[in-house]
């Protein structure tokens, strides 16, 4: 595996070079990470460049790798993914010992979760939701499922599971000091996916539209929540 990670590495930086013309690329740091399904993150902090992978891909070919590798940078500059990465990288996922894998790794996930709970060590959940959807929602929202997660996370702090109507948020956040208003923000995020469900536009889903990201900056202490959540991150 520490050799496809050296491998996405170099495509990282092949296409930070292609797509947005960084002739010097920042330092790329990839790992191949145990998410419950085909998830795949890219973010920049501090001038370092973080890829995260899901382990169901940790054996895919070379091939497979550059084309996540493309699709990942060209999403973190918002531009349209190369038609043949998008091309490649799906005819290997729709593979039917990739699908199984999947299978596999969302009933892993599910088993896992089934023993959460809404209330934490700090923080109540179900608190937390009741006083968010008045203030937000007006009350309108039905409680989903409330869970804390089965281990610290750090990187993904909270999350919706449409098919399970289940909002998970990271027990990293269970903490004295983590204050309110940094718990509050991640749960009004995952809040507004029950408001602005996911949608396909062009064959690829989209999460986050551009009328989620302006609700999700009418929490009052957004700035403030984002500071604090980039330390945890």
């Amino acid at each position: 595996m520490a050799g496809n990670e050296a491998l996405v590495r170099d495509y990282i930086a092949e296409a930070l070079r292609q797509i947005a013309g960084r002739l010097s690329p920042p330092a790329i740091e990839v790992s191949f990470h145990r998410f419950a399904g085909l998830t795949h993150t890219i973010r920049i902090r501090e001038r370092k460049v973080y890829v995260r992978i899901s382990d169901i891909m940790a054996a895919a070919p070379a091939e497979v790798l550059r084309a996540i590798a493309f699709i990942l940078v060209a999403r973190l500059h918002r531009q349209r993914a190369p038609a043949e990465a998008l091309r490649l990288y799906r005819e290997y996922t729709y593979r039917p010992e990739v699908e199984r894998a999947i299978d596999l790794a969302r009933q892993a996930r599910r088993r896992a979760e089934a023993a959460g709970t809404y209330k934490g060590r700090v923080y109540d959940l179900h608190r937390l939701f009741g006083r968010l959807n008045r203030h937000y929602f007006g009350g309108e929202l039905t409680r989903p499922r409330l869970i804390w997660s089965p281990r610290r996370t750090r990187r993904i702090l909270g999350r919706y599971d449409e098919l399970l109507d289940t909002i998970v948020i990271s027990r990293t956040l269970d903490d004295e000091e983590v204050p309110v208003f940094a718990v509050e923000f991640v749960l009004y995020h995952e809040m507004l996916h029950l408001r602005h469900p996911s949608r396909v536009v062009d064959g690829r889903r989209v999460y986050h539209s551009p009328a989620f990201r302006r609700d999700e900056r009418r929490f009052a202490r957004y700035d403030e929540a984002m500071e604090v959540l980039d330390l945890i991150k």
